[in-house]
């Protein structure tokens, strides 16, 4: 049984923040409820808080001190009324205990019993659960035993390769994958680290690893009656560092007879726990064989992330589903009544560059797309701090067929404008286009093998170069109309690594000459609201560009031409050519993103050669490690751990090895 068999659920508590918690905001309002939003000191002028009927402070910056603090939100809920709990996903939507204690205080919970959650959210407990109901699972260790040598010794009994993950929460955080067993302490200790930070238990199990495998997971429904029916599929494949970055539903691999496979396997371990509402079976599928065996993941006791997918398959509001689910209403369909529909896709819009390192900044320019989904809580002015996840918001199209699809979600992500960090909408849009994705054949290695064929498609060639340059001289002001300049001006550019000399003349009209190298060309330029609108060579380019001001201030500019970029540039022209920007990267070594320096690996005086690990830097829920880009000695340190640092920030700073 779940929660309290209110008739009524009146005043709905979201236990959450962003884009989960006004996309159950919205289903609430339709459905006549009223909303209480909860919000940290980092998200008082978030939009969810705007948007709900009432919302109460729970103080605090971190996640610790606020969305995590189960005494807060229970008095938010005494505070306000409410008579109902939603947890969203992530945070402590998988928390047994946070589950018994809003039951307890005689409120609806809206998610599954804490007996569940306790049966299915462990990895090692649903693993133990399935084995017991005949569902396939990966041979493993799931024991009590958390010593390293207990797992040394069960690692040389499984064999290689391995992977190393988390018992609880998702996300891919507390994953690693061993394929040799010197790596194996060092997975334990990193993951073990990581699973502690972002969810309070460091306990960790191990299984062989399916090194080709697709991730596919089930959908599924269930009340308290005892029906439980499945939603179909979705093909989870994209990832970056084990975390999902595109979606898609139906999966290309999966026919009708796999899918009802698949299907009675996510019910029947549903069921063995007493499952009650949304919840999300994850299957590794190995196409390597014949045969396409699946084997257990996990099982996720909440509403997914990418739940839109879903809905824009089979035309149902989960959320509304888990409302009155929630209330003790029966399914209103059979497992014989769902139809899917056509193909959807998502993406997850993150805050992050090109290489998944997370980042932070100001929303300065937002522009949505016509014609898709677009969950988010993105506003002009909204701050993304390195206090939560990196995801902004999520992209979904719907069409008859997936290349409908497909080429329906790549026009839009071209259409949407987030400038002042960076983000991947780029990198996804070229990912759409990837033969291997469109061909239906994205395995999990798919980015580990293709990321640097997919950036090299997003690397500014030739006058795209010179457009960017323009676009940042001229962000504020189009060139004269009249009043030539007789003087050709010499402008220095930060590109990445690289340094974009040019020499540019006004010619009047709104024309400019620019010299690169021995050639000579003639832009022209004007503007039409905020956007510059550039012609060079015969080709038309539009661009917007923005300040970004931290340690260093960086230009973001994204183009739409020819080539769709997006490009970080940073002004030279003042500066001396050993102190650009190639030579400043090879004296230091700098923060890349805004976090808290939990480790330092060296000391002053300290020799290292490149790819030695230097320090860690803590950032939305993850832990990165920075490693020395060249042979060095360690000069000075300018941070200490504990210390909040930014982008461009110098950490380290060298001297020549002698």
């Amino acid at each position: 049984m779940t929660s309290t068999l209110s008739t009524k659920v009146t005043r709905l508590l979201i236990a959450n923040r962003g884009e989960i918690a006004r996309r159950v905001i919205r289903t609430a309002r339709q459905m006549g409820i009223q909303t209480v939003a909860v919000y940290s000191d980092a998200d008082r002028t978030a939009l969810h808080v705007q948007e709900a009927d009432t919302a109460f402070a729970l103080g605090g910056t971190l996640s610790a001190d606020s969305y995590l603090r189960v005494d807060k939100l229970l008095a938010a809920v005494q505070a306000s009324g409410a008579d109902a709990i939603h947890p969203g996903y992530g945070f402590l939507s998988e928390n047994a205990e946070f589950a018994q204690a809003v039951i307890d205080a005689g409120l609806t919970w809206v998610g599954p019993p804490p007996s569940a959650i306790r049966a299915l959210g462990s990895k090692s407990a649903a693993k133990a659960l399935a084995m017991k109901h005949g569902v396939p699972c990966l041979p493993g260790y799931f024991g009590a035993d958390q010593s390293d040598a207990t797992f040394m010794a069960q690692a040389q009994q499984l064999g290689l390769p391995l992977m190393v993950k988390a018992v609880a929460g998702g996300g891919g955080r507390g994953m690693r994958l061993v394929t040799d067993m010197t790596q194996l302490l060092s997975a334990l200790h990193s993951a073990r680290s990581e699973a502690l930070a972002g969810f309070g238990n460091g306990d960790l199990l191990m299984e062989r690893a399916l090194l080709r495998p697709r991730h596919i997971e089930v959908q599924i429904m269930a009340d308290i009656h005892g029906h439980c029916i499945h939603l179909g599929e979705r093909d989870c494949s994209v990832q970056r560092r084990h975390q999902k970055i595109i979606e898609e539903s139906p999966s290309p691999a999966v026919n009708a007879v796999l899918r009802e496979q698949l299907g009675q396997a996510a019910i029947a371990l549903a069921q063995s726990a007493g499952y009650v509402g949304a919840g999300t079976v994850e299957f590794l599928l190995d196409e390597a064989q014949a045969d396409k065996p699946f084997y257990l993941m996990e099982m996720n006791t909440r509403l997914q992330v990418e739940h839109p997918v879903t809905e824009m398959l089979t035309g149902l509001d989960l959320v509304e589903w888990q409302l009155r689910i929630a209330r003790g209403e029966a399914l209103p369909l059979a497992q014989a009544d769902v139809r899917l529909q056509g193909h959807a896709i998502e993406v997850r819009l993150c805050a992050e560059d090109e290489h998944f390192t997370p980042q932070t900044g100001t929303v300065q320019v937002f522009v949505t797309p016509e014609g898709l989904r677009f969950d988010h809580a993105l506003h002009v002015g909204a701050v993304i701090t390195p206090h939560y996840d990196s995801m902004l918001g999520k992209l979904i199209a719907h069409a008859p067929t997936r290349s409908e699809a497909i080429n329906c979600l790549s026009a839009g992500l071209n259409q949407t404008t987030v400038l002042g960090m960076p983000t991947n909408r780029a990198f996804l849009a070229a990912c759409l286009q990837h033969p291997v994705f469109r061909a239906g054949e994205a395995l999990i290695p798919f980015l580990a093998e293709q990321a640097d064929s997919v950036r090299e498609r997003l690397q500014a060639q030739g006058d795209a170069r010179s457009v960017a340059a323009l676009a940042v001289l001229y962000a504020h002001q189009a060139p004269a109309a009249a009043m030539p300049s007789p003087f050709m001006r010499p402008v220095r550019m930060g590109l990445g690594q690289e340094i974009l000399s040019l020499r540019l003349q006004e010619l009047g009209r709104g024309q400019v000459r620019i010299e690169t190298g021995n050639a000579t060309h003639e832009a022209r330029i004007h503007r039409s609201g905020k956007v510059l609108h550039i012609a060079l060579n015969g080709q038309h380019w539009q661009a917007r560009a923005v300040a970004c001001i931290g340690a260093v201030k960086r230009w973001h500019v994204q183009l739409q031409g020819p080539k769709w970029l997006e490009l970080w540039i940073t002004d030279q022209s003042h500066s001396a050519p050993s102190t650009g920007a190639s030579a400043q990267a090879a004296q230091s070594l700098r923060a890349p993103f805004n976090g808290k320096l939990i480790a330092l690996h060296v000391q002053e005086g300290q020799q290292v050669q490149q790819g030695d690990a230097v320090l860690v830097i803590e950032s939305m829920k993850l832990e990165h490690i920075l490693c020395a880009p060249r042979d060095a000695v360690v000069h000075s340190l300018s941070a200490s751990v504990g210390q909040q640092v930014g982008p461009g920030q110098v950490l380290v700073q060298w001297k020549d090895a002698t």
